[in-house]
């Protein structure tokens, strides 16, 4: 109950701000451009050229998103009520955590409409495209605890996005240049990156491994997240 407290708040901080609306705004318009791109320029209806965006959107838009929730807190001196009231630390945190992941999962969940629209041109494999978002969001999660986590450790926002951006990118990175890592750790850095586990579900693959490995990364920000406010408590 006190966590759907937070959860609501932070909501109506989001949409009572102009954050919500520039965040989602944005992000279609960019969406849009390239789920078109492919269509009129290539001749080729694929909503593929968007969900292989959807990572690097996320670097930028989700640390945007995650970097005031805690930081802002701290620079206003309102955690320290927020540390007073009848509240667990985890209950605080999973609050501002399922509010990003909301606002995230809402910008990704209205780009379906591309692909309602691809459907009335030719025929579309639902089962890669149910798939292929289940990846994406679960991406999103993910990068939301590290913004979470990001936002904990400092009372400036910038710095938040920073670390935050920093963290994402090193994971996106990772994938990217295994060719240039000795072949002794291409399998270690293959597990860590992102690009192995989001391309299994660009194919249409649900692997529990994946699921394991976005699920062992939300719980471990959060965890360390939770350490950082019981420090400061």
């Amino acid at each position: 109950m006190n966590t759907l407290i937070i959860f609501k708040k932070e909501i109506r901080t989001y949409f009572n701000s102009a954050i919500a609306y520039v965040v989602v705004v944005l992000f279609l318009v960019i969406s849009g451009y390239f789920f078109s791109t492919p269509i009129f320029i290539i001749n080729q209806a694929t909503i593929r050229h968007l969900i292989d965006l959807f990572p690097l959107l996320f670097l930028f838009f989700i640390p945007a998103i995650t970097m005031r929730l805690f930081s802002e807190e701290q620079k206003t001196g309102t955690i320290e009520i927020l540390m007073t009231l009848p509240l667990k630390e985890y209950e605080i945190i999973l609050g501002k955590y399922l509010s990003s992941v909301f606002l995230v999962s809402l910008c990704v969940l209205m780009t379906l409409f591309y692909s309602i629209l691809l459907s009335f041109f030719g025929k579309i494999d639902i089962g890669q495209t149910i798939a292929s978002y289940f990846g994406v969001i679960m991406l999103g999660a993910t990068f939301c605890a590290i913004g979470i986590f990001s936002s904990s450790i400092t009372k400036n926002q910038i710095i938040s996005f920073i670390v935050s951006f920093v963290i994402c990118f090193t994971l996106f990175i990772l994938g990217k240049i295994k060719i240039f890592i000795p072949s002794a750790f291409i399998s270690l850095v293959d597990f860590v990156g992102i690009d192995s586990h989001f391309e299994n579900s660009v194919r249409g693959l649900i692997d529990t491994r994946d699921i394991i490995y976005y699920l062992s990364l939300i719980f471990l920000f959060l965890y360390i997240t939770f350490c950082v406010l019981k420090s400061k408590k």
